[in-house]
């Protein structure tokens, strides 16, 4: 059975053209770079959509956009600021100093020998922090889940974010969404689309610590068809709008109560479920937990 394929990390940037092309080539297709031609055209790309990592030229970005990647960088503090340097000379030194006054706190000289493959280790590895903020204290109150089920889990996290459906993660897998739905039922845990919601909530969670992200912001990173849309889902879990979300479910609170909710009780059905495998003995269906 196929792995899911993993999401590439999304990376906004500001380059010279002659640069781009070497950064795409770079990548490899391990992240997706997003060219813009200045830095608010990049705030703009990382207020409509999840964003691993930002990449300004020292050569493109100078004194004169220090207070745009200052405004930038305080905006979106989780979100890492990587300054690329692609030649010497003393205008780029200088741009380098007020990048790094502005917060940019990473340079890659890629006029090294190894500068390439920094700038692409660099790159990929904030993509899975997100995930890991919510699978590590996850998979923590499951131990010996089986290695479908854990597969599983991990896949429905890390691909929650762009995936409003179920029918996409049993796509993943080549299972027919009705065999998915049945095979939670039998092992008499909530429905995987009742899952999928509350992971796409702790999502939300983690958007909104980010105070420069609105509800709007948060709808298109989620990609739900419309603020109101958003708003109609939170409601329709917690009974509550998206501005009591954010006050109410910080980040850690969700987290805590996604496990009290939706692990803790079903403990002993995750340790004995194949959710990728053979169908499950039948059981009664259990109607979905609270979120």
């Amino acid at each position: 059975m196929p792995s899911p394929r993993p999401l590439p990390p999304t990376v906004a940037t500001v380059l010279l053209p002659s640069e781009r092309s070497r950064v795409d080539a770079a990548g490899g297709g391990a992240f997706t770079a997003v060219h813009r031609e200045s830095v608010p055209e990049a705030m703009q790309v990382v207020r409509e959509r999840p964003v691993d990592a930002v990449l300004v030229s020292v050569h493109r970005c100078g004194v004169a956009d220090a207070d745009q990647v200052r405004r930038l960088v305080r905006s979106f503090p989780g979100l890492p600021a990587v300054a690329l340097m692609s030649q010497r000379d003393e205008r780029a030194s200088r741009s380098l100093l007020y990048l790094g006054a502005s917060g940019v706190r990473e340079v890659v000289d890629v006029t090294t020998p190894t500068g390439w493959s920094h700038l692409r280790q660099l790159l990929v590895e904030p993509a899975t922090r997100p995930a890991a903020r919510i699978l590590g204290p996850v998979l923590e109150r499951l131990p010996g889940l089986p290695d479908d089920a854990r597969v599983f889990l991990e896949a429905l996290v890390r691909l929650a974010p762009g995936t409003p459906t179920v029918r996409e993660i049993a796509r993943q897998f080549q299972v027919r969404p009705s065999t998915l739905m049945s095979r939670f039922s039998r092992a008499r845990l909530p429905s995987a689309k009742r899952y999928l919601a509350a992971v796409r909530l702790l999502y939300a969670a983690q958007y909104f610590e980010t105070d420069a992200l609105s509800v709007s912001d948060v709808a298109y990173r989620l990609q739900c068809s419309s603020p109101q849309s958003l708003g109609r889902h939170v409601r329709s879990l917690l009974g509550i709008t998206c501005t009591e979300f954010r006050r109410r479910f910080p980040f850690p609170v969700a987290l805590e109560r996604f496990g009290r909710v939706m692990i803790d009780p079903y403990a002993d059905q995750w340790r004995a479920f194949h959710p990728l495998g053979a169908e499950q003995d039948r059981g009664s269906v259990v109607p979905d937990a609270p979120i």
